[in-house]
């Protein structure tokens, strides 16, 4: 398209749960809008959006896609968010730059709560939103229940939502499905035409009634926010088409409602009148940029919104420009881009300018990150970003060729890059390389970009838990003697130490009780040495904790006692003296938040105790109507598919939060099992 004939810009991400349609739906309005001449598919994997080998792989979006179309004069860029709560990240980074978000939603009630975590953040962002709910011809399976099962859809969506939903169609049903819907506001009924623009047609005398009703809760709701509006409404005069559309537009970009479209996007149903009011009724690039705060000034301001790493062109920022223009070579946060471009899926359009409310990539933007504001001079304020997720789910990870070690950091950085809600640590315990994020799925598709992107395959296992070791109770005057002779000076250490068990948490200390030099002062250094080595891996074979060690006594040679020959002493009386101290097993448990519609609460209770959780108490979120959270204690050991478990009981909706709180000793049969399990968890 020839940018001279743009008038107009609208940015519009498009998000819902996974099958919802998305992709779909995407699919279909770049084929309305003439972008494509021929539609694909998601089960044929050549569709614009779910174009990465691993969404195709999976036929489900793992990652931002990003797809431009230029209608009647107004050029629309579309994000298309992945649906998977795993890869809720990748949808916040994108939100974050839209003018408008479409909530796609499938036509069953039953699934609507799946939407609550997205309008939660939708609404705490103040990101204006429309709903469409898609594959509308599975709800219309009699004439009768067309009508009865969208209105059940619409008070699903009035239950999740903060923001008052406000039709903006009425279905009409014929036989086993829909034909066609009466737009609320001219109150014109149209046929559906599969491929092709609807046809206006009477409306339907036996839906008369229905949509008069619909109407006027439409226009009620409306006038909460319209004084003049709610005076006609009181005085019986029915308001004139532009005042409805302007209090539409305007409630709309203040995000005060939230309307809802209807249609089946893989027959393009419904897709004309959404694009329609996409122009006519989202809000203009200025208005957007206000509510971030953000003025009229010329100074050029982006903000990046997702990072691409390329096998072509390398690294790619996705970023919105929200204010004056950017041009290609300028350099912005002293870094000079290697070219802009428009997206189209996996292609890439170079072009030479992008003005406010433009969403373009920059090329090779080495220092900069997601969520980094970009400026020509340095930027004096940053815009604020999403917040990271926290990991939830882990895998222990080793390159299948021990060579392929030295590349690995380099590789698990640049996934950071494109995913901020992966990430990784090589565990001080248990030297494993731990790979972090939002869930299995989440994670196995990290690893096939460590092979596909950069040749890594990886074997994997769950990550062994970090236990600890201490002792139940103290000894006293335990020796330990070292004498070597092999010609020449010989080796001469002897000690005298008292082991005792302290509080919880007070981890360990050393001292000495030396009179008199028995023990020279410049041997005690490899005494505490000593000791503190043979901690490392207790007689159970794990790190000890929560010992004090006292040196009270030991005798030296004049000639052969060296700092070596008391830290071998030592180890020798800390080997004979811990076995005799009853050694038990400790697990690390973590304090944990978990939260979920208060209907799941007795199910998150029942999940706590069925893992040896300690339930400390629950309440409702202040922050969040009809959600509770369930505070409670739980053995790490149990928490490696807590995410799994929880989700599937929550309908995927549900979460926590966790840190490390303190160490507990194993209950006796549980460390029999443990210990006598080799590898300690691997699989």
């Amino acid at each position: 398209m020839n940018d001279k004939v743009i008038s107009g810009l609208r940015n519009v991400a498009l998000v819902g749960p996974y099958l919802s349609g998305k992709t779909t739906l995407l699919e279909s309005l770049l084929s309305v809008t003439g972008t494509i001449s021929r539609k694909g598919s998601v089960k044929d994997r050549n569709t614009v959006g779910d174009s990465s080998a691993e969404a195709r792989e999976r036929q489900m979006s793992v990652e931002v896609s990003v797809a431009s179309a230029v209608y009647e004069g107004v050029r629309l860029t579309f994000l298309d968010c992945p649906g998977s709560v795993e890869f809720a990240q990748e949808s916040h980074n994108a939100l974050i730059g839209a003018g408008l978000a479409v909530v796609v939603c499938e036509a069953d009630p039953s699934r609507v709560l799946t939407l609550a975590p997205l309008f939660k953040f939708l609404d705490d962002w103040e990101i204006p939103h429309v709903v469409f709910i898609n594959k509308m011809d599975r709800a219309c399976t009699d004439e009768a229940r067309c009508s009865s099962n969208f209105m059940e859809v619409l008070n699903a969506l009035k239950s999740v939502s903060s923001r008052p939903v406000v039709p903006h169609q009425y279905p009409i049903g014929g036989g086993d499905k829909i034909v066609g819907f009466i737009d609320l506001v001219t109150e014109q009924a149209y046929h559906y035409h599969a491929g092709a623009q609807a046809d206006p047609v009477p409306m339907p005398e036996e839906l008369r009634e229905q949509e008069h009703a619909a109407r006027a809760v439409m226009l009620e709701e409306l006038a909460n926010f319209d004084d003049h509006l709610l005076e006609e409404l009181l005085e019986e005069i029915n308001p004139p088409q532009e005042e409805i559309i302007a209090d539409l537009k305007m409630e709309l970009g203040a995000d005060l409602i939230v309307p809802v479209f209807f249609g089946v996007a893989e027959q393009d149903f419904g897709v004309r009148p959404l694009l329609e009011a996409l122009l006519r009724e989202a809000p203009e690039p200025v208005v957007t940029a206000e509510r971030r705060g953000l003025g009229k000034a010329s100074e050029p301001l982006a903000q990046v919104l997702k990072t691409f790493y390329t096998p072509q062109g390398g690294k790619l920022s996705l970023v919105r420009v929200w204010q004056g223009t950017l041009t290609d070579g300028m350099v912005l946060n002293g870094v000079r881009p290697s070219g802009m471009y428009r997206l189209m899926g996996q292609q890439t359009v170079p072009v030479q300018s992008a003005s406010a409310g433009d969403i373009v990539a920059l090329g090779r933007m080495e220092a900069i990150k997601t969520g980094d504001t970009l400026s020509p001079g340095g930027v004096a304020v940053a815009l604020r970003k999403a917040e990271v997720m926290r990991p939830v789910f882990a895998l222990a990870i080793a390159p299948e060729k021990r060579n392929d070690e030295v590349k690995l950091t380099g590789a698990l950085a640049k996934l950071m890059e494109e995913d901020c809600s992966l990430a990784w640590e090589q565990h001080g315990d248990t030297h494993e390389i731990i790979l972090w994020g939002q869930g299995e799925i989440h994670i196995k598709v990290a690893l096939d970009r460590l092979r596909r992107k950069y040749n890594l395959p990886m074997v994997t296992h769950l990550p062994q838990v970090p236990y600890k070791e201490t002792i139940r109770k103290p000894v006293s005057s335990v020796h330990g003697r070292y004498k070597h002779q092999s010609g020449g000076h010989g080796q001469f250490g002897d000690v005298y130490l008292d082991i005792k068990p302290v509080a919880r948490g007070e981890g360990f200390t050393f001292g000495d009780k030396i009179v008199g030099g028995v023990v020279p002062k410049q041997y005690i250094p490899g005494v505490e040495m000593g000791v503190r080595e043979f901690l490392v891996q207790g007689p159970l074979g794990f790190p000890v904790v929560d010992v004090a060690v006292t040196l009270i006594n030991g005798s030296y040679h004049s000639v052969d006692s060296s700092e070596q020959a008391f830290k071998q002493a030592a180890r020798l009386a800390m080997q004979e003296g811990m076995a005799k101290c009853e050694p038990a097993l400790l697990e690390p448990i973590a304090s944990v938040t978990i939260c979920a519609p208060n209907e799941f609460t007795s199910k998150m209770l029942q999940l706590v105790s069925g893992r040896r959780g300690q339930i400390l108490g629950y309440e409702g979120m202040a922050e969040w109507k009809g959600w509770d959270k369930v505070s409670a204690y739980l053995p790490v050991a149990e928490m490696q598919d807590l995410i799994v478990e929880l989700r599937s009981l929550t309908m995927g909706v549900g979460y926590f939060n966790w840190e490390f709180d303190h160490l507990q000793e194993v209950p006796e049969p549980l460390a029999k099992r443990v210990l006598a399990t080799s590898g300690n968890g691997k699989s």
